[in-house]
């Protein structure tokens, strides 16, 4: 696979879907549709590609900043998370324990670990360590609270919450099933599936635990391999795979490929193999038309993302998740490009 240089991220179209509350939900193309408000889940992962971007501008720091005063916003004392907010400002459900609690510390621990700016450092750590203290049942969220304790560790290795969340993680984390044919730990592939994974290969890297990232890494190759399509990603459809179910699969989600980018990324820096780094260009690559369509998935001009790929063609709405997909998801590539030069 080839090692040129990927293109670099382009957050404009970020910019513009962003106000002082936060990054609005969806787009009418590209342009923001205020009247469907805002999200905690976006907010996140705001925060991690904003904290993240190397040498970030004076506006993408702007954007972390907004991001970590919504998701304090959001955060009930019990470290429980809110998720929508309408475009005056009034939440719009109660504090629960699901997806968005787990995207929560995703983006704070990153927050923590990366950003640039000492307020946004400090106020995330303190919502990091409000939110640690939960648990919840739902495996994605806990995977995606993993993740950010991982973060924390890398630049506090004694802090307690994080640790404790990482070692209740992998206590509670099911015996690997039995079938080898389909060794995924749920009956059917659904959404952002590399993260079950990713969170393995974290814990087991933050808390010395070879057997675990082993394990996570084994995940991962099963379902890079059950996503790949000759030398081209064609990940699992918005309504899942299970075996038997017919390949290629519609509508395509851009949050699975940028699921894919975040574990390979993640598999590249513990294990040598070519596998991982390849992962990440096949991801960015998708998003350039090596897809199951043939279709280009972003806007190089502006950075925004495509909302779906269908069979027969492309839904141009460019949403914050999709748009926050490829931006993640080209970073990732740009880095291991570079590395590789």
């Amino acid at each position: 696979m080839s090692t040129a240089i990927a293109p670099a991220p382009v957050f404009d179209h970020l910019l513009a879907m962003t106000d002082r509350r936060g990054t609005f939900e969806h787009a009418c193309l590209d342009q923001p549709r205020p009247e469907h408000g805002y999200c905690s889940d976006d907010m996140a992962r705001v925060l991690v590609v904003a904290t993240r971007e190397p040498d970030a501008s004076g506006e993408v720091n702007g954007l972390a900043g907004v991001a970590v005063r919504f998701l304090g916003e959001a955060q009930a004392l019990t470290g429980a998370c809110r998720n929508r907010m309408d475009s005056t400002g009034k939440w719009l459900d109660e504090a629960a324990l699901d997806d968005c609690w787990g995207r929560c510390l995703w983006g704070l621990g990153t927050a923590v670990a990366h950003s640039d700016v000492v307020w946004i450092r400090k106020m995330a750590l303190v919502q990091f360590e409000r939110a640690a203290k939960a648990r919840s049942n739902h495996p994605r969220a806990m995977a995606y609270a993993v993740l950010g304790a991982a973060e924390v560790i890398t630049v506090h290795p004694d802090h307690s919450a994080a640790n404790k969340l990482l070692t209740d993680y992998a206590v509670a984390l099911p015996a690997p099933g039995e079938d080898a044919a389909w060794p995924w730990p749920e009956p059917r592939l659904s959404y952002g599936n590399a993260v079950l994974a990713e969170a393995m290969i974290a814990a087991g890297v933050a808390l010395e635990a070879p057997k675990l990232w082993r394990r996570g890494l084994e995940l991962l190759a099963w379902l890079l391999a059950v996503e790949t399509a000759g030398d081209q990603l064609s990940p699992t459809p918005a309504g899942g795979w299970g075996p038997g179910d017919p390949r290629p699969g519609f509508d395509q989600q851009p949050i699975e490929v940028a699921a894919l980018a975040d574990a390979c990324a993640r598999a590249a820096a513990v294990d040598p193999s070519p596998a991982w780094p390849d992962g990440v260009r096949a991801a960015a690559a998708w998003f350039q038309g090596a897809n199951d369509a043939g279709q280009l998935m972003w806007d190089p001009q502006t950075g925004g993302g495509f909302d779906g790929l269908h069979a027969d063609g492309v839904n141009r709405n460019q949403g914050a998740e999709s748009t926050l997909a490829v931006i993640a998801t080209l970073q990732h590539a740009r880095r291991i490009s570079l590395l590789q030069q």
